[in-house]
């Protein structure tokens, strides 16, 4: 298994973040966020192979480049259409999705599936290429739990923050990987075979005959397995880092491997980030630190400043968080 992202965009610009997810059985692309210019760099392919779009919130520098996806993706029936985002999303897509004539759309039968995620709730609404995207079809509501979607070899966890407006900080974590312990698998004296396979299902109360002795399966579990976190990367970007927010993520980021965030304001305009419902890049940094991440990148950068003040804005998150950088191509970044 392995997870890598890609920060899309560049500084100053539109950003968005691609992650993808390769499971052994299976390659899953995730986008976050499409803001104008963002998927340029990208292959028409590699956008059709694109398997979710999260948005965090639908200000028009997070959705400007909404236009590209759609128009590679509008008809296509190879792999599910899903978008997810906070309140109004559906809305708000409708409109995007109504905003084309659609006259020679006949024996398309594309379906999307936009999921507005909402405190208690998440609402999903199904909308037909066939019927021209006129009808917005109500799904089964699902009731909020953070993790809400899992697919092969990984999760996508959703937390709702505060931008003045509903921003969902989002989490990727690839399922942790489950191991045999072989050294004490020679130490019990049991040779490997097909049984193995029995330990890495759920912890079960059942027993196991093996080489004609029998084993209660949870002892054997306890005493074999090794399960080890796989690879996690957060998405954070425009809403209000208070002390409120800084707690509860990080313990949601706890022991994150790369938390991706966005560094619009250094940290003496913090009482206009926080007019802004903004961050600071100390304040993305000291998150970092706190939630006992591996790695910080800053991207989302406001062109107020000047590249040489960015230079600053990164010297003062790493003054807090030596681990930060900007997005490798980045390349005015020393």
């Amino acid at each position: 298994m392995s997870l890598a992202f890609q920060v899309l965009g560049q500084p100053g610009r539109d950003n968005a973040l691609l992650v993808t997810v390769d499971s052994g059985q299976a390659v899953s692309r995730l986008l976050f966020d499409c803001g104008d210019g963002c998927l340029w760099q990208l292959p028409f392919g590699d956008i059709q192979l694109i398997d979710h779009l999260f948005f965090s919130h639908l200000h028009m520098d997070h959705v400007g480049g909404f236009d590209t996806f759609f128009r590679c993706t509008f008809n296509r029936t190879a792999k599910p259409n899903r978008v997810w985002g906070p309140a109004q999303t559906g809305a708000i897509l409708h409109h995007r999705f109504q905003g084309f004539l659609w006259n020679l759309h006949g024996g398309q039968p594309a379906t999307w599936h936009v999921a507005d995620i909402h405190p208690a709730h998440i609402t999903t609404r199904r909308f037909e290429l066939t019927e021209a995207f006129a009808r917005a079809h109500d799904e089964a509501d699902l009731p909020y739990q953070r993790r809400v979607l899992e697919g092969p070899g990984y999760t996508v966890e959703a937390l709702l923050m505060d931008h003045g407006t509903p921003s969902v900080a989002y989490v990727v974590r690839e399922t942790p990987r489950v191991n045999i312990d072989t050294q004490k698998l020679a130490g019990l004296g049991l040779a490997p075979g097909p049984w193995l396979k029995q330990l890495r299902g759920p912890p079960s109360p059942e027993t196991i005959a093996i080489a004609g002795s029998t084993y209660r399966l949870a002892d054997l579990q306890d005493a074999l397995l090794v399960v080890t976190p796989g690879q996690s990367v957060a998405y954070l970007t425009d809403f209000l880092m208070d002390d409120g927010a800084q707690n509860r993520l990080a313990e949601a980021l706890r022991n994150v491997t790369a938390v991706v965030c966005e560094s619009q304001y250094c940290n003496t305009d913090l009482d206009l980030a926080r007019r802004n419902f903004h961050m600071t890049a100390t304040q993305a940094a000291t998150l970092a630190r706190r939630a006992g991440a591996s790695q910080l990148v800053l991207f989302h950068l406001s062109d107020r400043y000047r590249p040489e003040q960015w230079l600053e804005l990164l010297a003062e998150a790493r003054a807090v968080f030596p681990a930060t950088s900007f997005p490798e191509h980045w390349s005015f970044q020393p």
